[in-house]
């Protein structure tokens, strides 16, 4: 809105040439990164007690860590004061006709009411289960096909008009036609590997980046802070990759695919962490609110739309390796109890609880512990994935 206003006002008062700072990505991701924080931070007490009015206390389950029963009754789906903070900063800053911001925005909204829905039948029906799993994953899938589906033709391509010619040219060749080289899986720290994927090899590719990414972390939104301040580490630093494949002259450079538009994702990038930030200030530990699914979900899903669009989802999978780690965790604790339950009449755990932050919780690390040693390995992490931008 505001970059549209500028071009306006600079067009009508040529004179006015302060107004072309508004014309770069990077001071209006600043100033989106500001403008979400001033908004959490303000409207942070009020959500907060909004919620906790309408009793919408997160149940604990019994069998879970016992020092997490206390929790019981802490206001949840504080995601919503995320996605208010993203939502309006991304509006304010962002260049309205750039199609991948607006891609994103709808993935983040859509899973987030995935997660509002859940977290409602947590609250009111008093389950701790909330939304059943065919159901969640129902929604989940058909978001996560559309977007990859509308991406597979729009990421190699410039314009609306261009993509679906490029559709059009797909069905024609009796679905066989493939992608230019720029929507190839790169293989991070190497210069010239990369793996074609076709069109349908994308779309599956994709649908499983960022449904995986929104289920990842789900699971680990499972102690206070835990989950948002590595959205915000791997948010960042995906937003560098964004002005780096939106930019033809650090692309060349870089050897990276020019994907044009997609700089503009560094807006979003800046008012996701800027609005998790200001959530962690209500959510550190002892947590005032939490996030509930409305927030892990959309913010997951954000993610991996993003990772997507800059052609960097094995990167993601680096930098957000506290992500995949929790996830394997229910995966082979779930599939390893079936086994053994099978095979031996009685079910076998690999950890001690499931996700593995609570492992850890149980081996006698504080909750406090956990987050921190988390938050420090995926700054690492980070700070791997970004020296692949060099190291090729």
């Amino acid at each position: 809105m505001i970059y549209a206003l500028s071009e306006w006002l600079q067009a009508l008062y040529p004179e006015w040439g302060f107004l072309r700072v508004f014309q770069y990505i990077t001071f209006r991701a600043v100033m989106a990164a500001m403008t979400a924080l001033l908004i959490g931070l303000a409207f942070g007490p009020w959500v907060i007690r909004y919620l906790t009015s309408l009793k919408i206390g997160q149940p604990v389950r019994e069998y879970g860590v016992q020092s997490h029963l206390k929790k019981s009754g802490t206001p949840t789906m504080g995601g919503v004061l995320i996605l208010i903070g993203i939502g309006v900063s991304t509006l304010l800053w962002f260049d309205w006709t750039n199609r991948f911001v607006w891609v994103v925005m709808i993935v983040t909204m859509g899973f987030g009411a995935i997660g509002w829905v859940d977290d409602w039948r947590k609250v009111v029906d008093k389950n701790p289960e909330g939304m059943r799993s065919r159901e969640k994953f129902f929604w989940q899938t058909l978001i996560g096909l559309l977007a990859a589906f509308y991406l597979a033709f729009s990421v190699s391509e410039t314009s609306f008009l261009r993509v679906v010619e490029l559709f059009y040219r797909w069905v024609a060749s009796g679905f066989s036609t493939e992608l230019p080289p720029k929507a190839d899986l790169l293989v991070p720290f190497f210069k010239t590997i990369s793996m074609p994927l076709g069109v349908w090899g994308f779309i599956l590719m994709s649908y499983f980046v960022i449904v995986g990414a929104s289920n990842a972390v789900n699971f680990t939104d499972g102690l206070d802070g835990l989950a948002i301040m590595p959205v915000v580490l791997v948010g960042s630093a995906l937003g560098v990759f964004a002005y780096v494949t939106g930019s033809s002259v650090f692309s060349k450079y870089l050897l990276f695919p020019h994907i044009p538009g997609s700089g503009e994702l560094l807006i979003f990038c800046a008012a996701m962490a800027g609005a998790g930030l200001a959530f962690l200030w209500f959510n550190a530990h002892p947590a005032q609110v939490f996030m509930g699914d409305v927030g892990a979900l959309a913010l997951g899903g954000a993610l991996g739309t993003i990772a997507v669009i800059t052609r960097q989802e094995i990167v993601l999978g680096i930098m957000g390796g506290i992500f995949v780690a929790e996830t394997l965790s229910v995966m082979l604790q779930v599939g390893w109890f079936k086994y053994t339950k099978k095979k031996y009449g009685e079910g076998r755990r690999i950890f001690k609880m499931a996700p593995l932050h609570h492992h850890f919780e149980k081996s006698g690390w504080t909750e406090t512990q956990v987050v921190i040693r988390f938050w420090i390995i995926t700054m690492l992490l980070c700070l791997v994935g970004l020296a692949s931008l060099k190291l090729r």
